[in-house]
């Protein structure tokens, strides 16, 4: 975790997310990139281009704006000692992160959420989902402020299918980067119903062959797969979520339509997507 992603808006919840980073990378000797998009009018972003050079001053004064707004966060005591690289750019939310997290072979990304609404400002319409379904790279949403990170359990949320191996050991991993015990969960529903030695047959096979050693297998029933998910991490302290996602394609098997947004917006407490 050498290169840790954050986009801000400047919100408060950005401001959380920007915290566990900088946690994170004095703990592991990171450098983070600040990045905010200025999502402005064609005409304000290529003034000359678009024939009408009066536009120059405002979207100059935007970049102005935002560079005092980075200067103010940048004074924060919890970023001293760290190094941050600041970057503006006239761009849409999604399309700028993914390509500032492409470009600088970024490890992770650390984003703030407002909850059931979404995200909010930047954030706006399906940014959150495409962020969250389309990252090549792990990405931690955070909730609330955490004076201290501190994650003691790892729920790993799976259906145990063999292709999504590399996903359970990117968790494993992130498990214990963070201290934090393993948990890896099956969640039962009356319309998808296994037994328990089916299931634990099938966490077996899932983790054989793979660097994962130290875990305990738990199996929950509840009437949907969100509901069971977060009913379960409720019975755990300092806990972080953890889910995989196909992409594009949307999630995989019972990790299907919106769970991964559901998840994100309804858990009040972080969670952390990986790409299958």
């Amino acid at each position: 975790m050498k290169k840790i992603l954050v986009p801000t808006d400047f919100s408060d919840t950005a401001e959380y997310a920007l915290k566990i980073a900088a946690q994170l990378a004095k703990k592991h000797h990171s450098e983070i990139y600040l990045l905010h998009m200025l999502e402005l009018p064609m005409q304000l972003i290529d003034p000359v281009g678009s024939g009408n050079n009066q536009n120059l001053p405002e979207s100059l004064f935007f970049m102005k704006l935002a560079h005092q707004r980075f200067a103010k966060l940048m004074a924060k005591p919890f970023l001293k000692d760290i190094k941050v690289h600041e970057t503006v750019m006239f761009h849409q939310a999604f399309d700028g992160i993914m390509e500032v997290s492409e470009e600088y072979k970024c490890d992770i990304i650390i984003m703030g959420s407002h909850g059931a609404s979404g995200f909010k400002e930047m954030f706006i319409g399906s940014n959150t989902e495409k962020v969250v379904r389309s990252s090549k790279i792990p990405v931690l949403v955070i909730k609330n402020e955490h004076e201290k990170f501190e994650i003691q359990n790892f729920i790993f949320a799976t259906d145990a299918d063999t292709y999504s191996r590399s996903t359970l050991e990117a968790a494993y991993d992130f498990a214990t980067l963070a201290e934090a015990k393993f948990h890896i969960l099956f969640i039962n529903t009356p319309n998808n119903f296994i037994t328990s030695n089916e299931v634990r047959k099938r966490i077996e096979n899932f983790v054989s062959g793979t660097r994962v050693k130290d875990y305990k297998i738990h199996i929950y029933n509840d009437i949907s797969v969100e509901k069971g998910i977060l009913n379960f991490a409720l019975k755990k302290p300092k806990t972080l979520i953890g889910i995989g996602t196909h992409g594009r394609k949307g999630l995989a098997h019972f990790f299907n339509g919106s769970i991964s947004e559901d998840l994100v917006n309804h858990a009040n407490m972080p969670v952390l997507t990986l790409k299958i």
